[in-house]
């Protein structure tokens, strides 16, 4: 594919007139009408194109089309719009699900089950498929790699319309206002083999992986007693994970700490001697101690909501916007107001210079950009608040949840590449009824399949906890194959392992399994991709041998064997 040979289509708005600005097949390196100059750069591979105008516009439109034939086994791959979006590859007749038309049709559904993801803004349909900040194209053993160097302007969506033969390139330009110069696109493309493209992709990345962690494994308290822990249950996990201390280095306390999302006191009740005595235990087997936070989110009955309503996102109606389901329903902060940004670094300040920990999972961060506002595009919102929480972290470790991944890119050390995992294997019946961004350990296995190149290169991937119990305070609905499976998958595509179980429970010949699940996959997967509706197969060499692991998605039966 030859990068400039595409049809440019520009709208905009100057003193409240709409314009609309159509190149088709630029040869030259600038060119425009009298209040839009637009500039090509770049090398053999690499287009830039950067604005020049006379006075103030708001963008309202901006693509790139080309034209482009889909050939029969071309496979296009659509990185999901945050981390627990469904991302997988696509063939032409499958089908990329948006939002529930059961959810659209209902206003109150579509507020609070939409939120979280991109069904407001982005465009799905028959043969349509979408992937955010680059994407792939793979024939057998060929990849074509489209990807952005610069969602710092506006997200890049990169999109296949299999029926009209086209591949455009846009960029979420809503609420957009500038003056003077804007660079629009960086894209860069890459051809040869999966692994080729993506060690070039992330070697022209202009931020890299921060290096600070390559892998953990270890304890996350959430799957086991979701918000009901305390400092007993919480100290006696601790114990129990001496079990296996030899192969640990992380314990995490999740979500119910707190009194309230929001409010980030101490729930006294819960932890009467506070969590720094906790954080001492943790260091002194040892671990690393991680802490479960998500800054921007403020569920509707927090006293920071009471107290300070103008701190909320809100829309052009001066509503508070719902950011999500989470909590029975939670507002956002608006980090770029200077009283937010004053609150969140004493959190911060508090949670390593008094409580100790070195390392904190940040959850529900999309919501930082739910809605463009002050002339800036949703992407660099989500940037610039990713600027925000590593100078509120320093050098600790982040690991990120719930965030679009090019603003991720070079700013976490671990991500989460996939949904939560559900406590049982099959899937809840509201599965079907939701978005693409619900739990389900069926989504979490496939993304981690098909998200693993981006393990190690800029970040490290934390594909959700895997369980081994056999009973705890939430039962795992899993029956012993399943979770070999769903530890096995874990173990070959990711590089951050939790379970959240009582390991001091466990019998000899899960601890075995355990320890197995820990110990760093040293194949190197060749190919991965779907063979039926539900059966995924991978073929990896390992040893100087090659083999072809099959498994199926919905069952859990699988298959491991030599070729």
């Amino acid at each position: 594919m030859k990068l400039r040979e595409f049809t440019l289509r520009l709208g905009y708005k100057v003193d409240g007139k709409e314009h609309m600005l159509v190149l088709d097949g630029p040869s030259a390196d600038n060119y425009g009408d009298e209040m839009v100059l637009v500039t090509l750069g770049g090398d053999e591979g690499r287009l830039l194109v950067k604005l020049t105008v006379a006075k103030p516009v708001e963008l309202t439109l901006a693509e790139l089309v080309y034209d482009r034939y889909f050939e029969s086994n071309d496979a296009f791959f659509a990185n999901g719009f945050q981390s627990w979006t469904v991302s997988r590859e696509y063939r032409r007749g499958e089908q990329q699900n948006g939002l529930n038309p059961i959810c659209n049709a209902i206003p109150i559904a579509k507020k609070f089950a939409g939120a979280s993801g991109d069904y407001h803004f982005a465009q799905y349909g028959r043969d349509l498929y979408h992937s955010f900040t680059y994407t792939y194209i793979r024939n057998g053993e060929k990849v074509d790699l489209l990807g952005s160097l610069n969602e710092r302007t506006g997200y890049t969506v990169f999109y296949a319309d299999m029926r009209e033969k086209i591949l455009a390139v846009v960029k979420d330009v809503e609420g957009l206002r500038f003056d003077g110069e804007y660079e629009l696109f960086d894209i860069v493309e890459r051809t040869g083999s999966y692994d080729e493209v993506f060690d070039a992709y992330f070697e022209a990345y202009p931020l890299k992986h921060t290096g600070r962690v390559d892998r953990m494994a270890g304890y996350t308290s959430w799957y086991n007693y979701y918000q009901s822990i305390d400092e007993k249950t919480i100290l006696r996990d601790l114990e129990g994970l001496r079990r296996a201390e030899d192969m640990a280095d992380i314990f995490q306390i999740d979500d119910g700490f707190e009194t309230m999302v929001g409010d980030w006191t101490i729930d006294s009740q819960k932890f009467p001697n506070g969590l720094m005595p906790i954080v001492d235990k943790i260091h002194a087997q040892g671990l690393k101690a991680g802490l479960w936070l998500a800054p921007f989110a403020a569920q509707f009955k927090a006293e920071i909501v009471k107290n300070h309503p103008e701190w909320l996102i809100k829309d052009k109606k001066g509503k508070p916007i719902v950011s999500g389901i989470a909590w029975m329903g939670f507002y956002a902060l608006d980090f770029e107001l200077d009283e937010v940004k004053a609150y969140i670094r004493d959190l911060f300040k508090r949670v390593f210079d008094e409580w100790g920990f070195d390392m904190v999972k940040l959850d529900f961060l999309y919501s930082a950009a739910i809605y463009p506002r002050n002339g800036k595009t949703r992407g660099q919102l989500m940037c610039e608040a990713m600027d925000f929480l590593r100078e509120c972290c320093g050098d600790k470790l982040i690991l990120g949840c719930g965030i679009p991944l090019g603003p991720a890119f070079g700013v976490v050390d671990a991500c989460r590449i996939g949904c939560d995992a559900e406590i049982s294997f099959k899937d809840k019946y509201y599965v079907k009824l939701t978005n693409q961004e619900i739990v389900s350990t069926r989504n979490s296995m496939n993304n981690a399949v098909f998200r693993r190149h981006l393990d190690g290169r800029i970040f490290a991937n934390d594909p959700d906890v895997f369980f081994l119990r056999e009973g705890g305070f939430k039962a795992a609905k899993y029956n012993l194959t399943q979770k070999k499976l769903l530890a096995k998958v874990n173990n070959m595509f990711g590089s951050i392992l939790f379970v959240s179980d009582d390991i001091g429970e466990y019998s000899d010949d899960m601890l075995a399994l355990l320890k197995q699940a820990y110990t760093p996959f040293e194949g190197r997967v060749t190919c991965a991709e779907y063979i039926g509706a539900d059966t995924i197969a991978v073929n990896y060499e390992l040893n100087g041998e090659k083999h072809r692991f099959c498994f199926n998605t919905r069952s859990g039966d699988f298959e491991d064997s030599a070729k």
